[in-house]
């Protein structure tokens, strides 16, 4: 976010953190769903949503300006603007924030994150944000042209409609009361802020459909569908299909390495292949849309974007085959509207499939069924659980610093602040504080519910297969 807080606002909200951390601790549960499929290496707990990658650098040189932020306590500056980040394979990324109390870690790394796993799921003027994105810098660079339309006389400069573009967004994102110091910067920001009309969440640069599927040997497995802006999408099979000599091909049977926009993929798996599983990898280059949120399992604060060079983008689909049995398919989704993951299992064997958390069976998924179990997860807690062999693990990280802690610090920090002017790998000086003694000891506890004795609570219910 912003020049993120660096005194007491933040120190209450890590000690929060730090005590919950110790509480659970002796209460850690790993939950097990036992069935078909081998061991595979941890799984991204967006698992199929793919996407770009990247790690924060700090605020871009030139492209933040001073803000000031109203409490109780008076008024306290801040630095607002422009963050940029490095895509993994390739590829920069520049965004805003959407957590004004919340701290930067130091090279933090972030996930392309649909809205429903980030603090816009319950953020009725979510749509406004991106189209404050969509009308300001660095998507519009006529300044002169922007100044025009907000009514500034004279010019405006990078660093002041960074600013404003910041400052429009936090009062949307976190509520706060915040100004530009500089007086075009402020008149930029009220002109976005009042304009602002409710836009649609952008669709995902890469993602899957299907990104988990299972079936018996000697039938054609899937679909599996792709759903990205780029031209191209490179496909690679993982080493364990091509051991097992499952091919992977398109809906009309024929070997496939590469996929488009609403590419249907199939894995066909060999008559009297033994039992297995396999993973397959997506890949493509192309531009991040505008308003994509990016967030961090290290707790780093969550960003959205405004402005993506050609980048990396990454998705993985999952398979596990059999001759015969329960043979079950699992997603996993964060779902920060109901406060928790989206489990979702589906058996395409031929027998009942028990689901088995902690040694108590929870449900039964029946032959050709599919079932959604709600995962409940408290906020910032890490969960971290095996199903079907899978390991999926992450941080629930679904609301703003701000719903806990009404005001930012009076000595701004220099996460957001970025600290030198440099802004890049080893010139910033992004917040100490966002990377104190509590973030190891969190990323350390494996907090998914208290599953001893029956303090585990399930909403199950049936959902239909199709678009899974």
């Amino acid at each position: 976010m912003f020049s993120a807080v660096h005194g007491p606002c933040a120190r209450k909200r890590g000690a929060l953190r730090l005590a919950t951390a110790a509480a659970v601790t002796g209460l850690v549960a790993a939950g097990a769903i036992a069935g078909a499929g081998g061991a595979f290496a941890d799984t991204p707990d967006q698992q199929g949503l793919g996407g770009a990658t990247a790690t924060i650098q700090g605020l871009e040189p030139g492209s933040y300006a001073d803000a000031v932020v109203q409490d109780d306590d008076g008024e306290k500056n801040v630095s607002a603007g422009l963050f940029r980040m490095n895509v993994d394979g390739g590829g920069t990324l520049r965004t805003y924030c959407i957590d004004i109390h919340n701290p930067t870690q130091r090279e933090a790394k972030y996930r392309e994150t649909p809205w429903s796993g980030t603090s816009l799921a319950n953020n009725a003027n979510a749509g406004k944000i991106r189209w404050i994105l969509e009308h300001s810098y660095p998507q519009k660079n006529d300044l002169a042209g922007l100044a025009q339309a907000a009514g500034i006389e004279g010019k405006l400069n990078n660093a002041e409609a960074a600013a404003a573009t910041q400052v429009a967004i936090w009062r949307y994102s976190d509520n706060a009361k915040v100004t530009v110091k500089d007086e075009a910067g402020e008149k930029l920001s009220e002109w976005l802020y009042t304009s602002a009309q409710a836009a649609e969440e952008p669709k995902a640069s890469l993602t899957l459909d299907g990104a988990s599927v299972a079936g018996k040997a000697g039938q054609k497995l899937g679909p599996v569908t792709v759903h990205t802006n780029a031209d191209k999408v490179t496909v690679t099979p993982s080493e364990e299909l091509k051991a097992a000599g499952v091919k992977v091909v398109d809906k009309t049977g024929k070997a496939a390495n590469s996929a488009v926009n609403n590419s249907q993929l199939f894995f066909d798996a060999p008559v009297g292949a033994q039992q297995g599983d396999g993973a397959l990898r997506l890949s493509a280059t192309t531009q991040v849309p505008v308003g994509r949120a990016f967030a961090s399992d290290s707790k780093s604060q969550t960003q959205i974007l405004a402005g993506s060079s050609d980048s990396t983008v990454n998705a993985e689909a999952k398979v596990t085959w059999a001759k015969q049995g329960a043979i079950p398919a699992v997603t996993v989704k964060k779902d920060c509207a109901k406060g928790g993951v989206d489990i979702t299992v589906t058996n395409k064997g031929d027998k009942p499939y028990p689901v088995t958390v902690g040694g108590r069976t929870v449900a039964t998924v029946p032959a050709g069924a599919s079932k959604t179990v709600l995962f409940p997860v408290a906020e910032d807690a890490k969960y971290d659980f095996t199903i079907a062999g899978r390991h999926f693990s992450g941080t629930l990280d679904c609301k703003t610093a701000g719903a806990g802690t009404p005001t930012p610090s009076s000595k701004p920090s220099p996460a957001s602040a970025g600290g030198s002017s440099t802004g890049i790998k080893g010139g910033t000086d992004l917040a100490e504080t966002g990377s104190s003694s509590a973030t190891p000891m969190i990323a350390g506890a494996a907090i998914v519910l208290v599953l001893l004795g029956g303090g585990t609570v399930f909403f199950l219910r049936k959902k239909n297969t199709a678009g899974r």
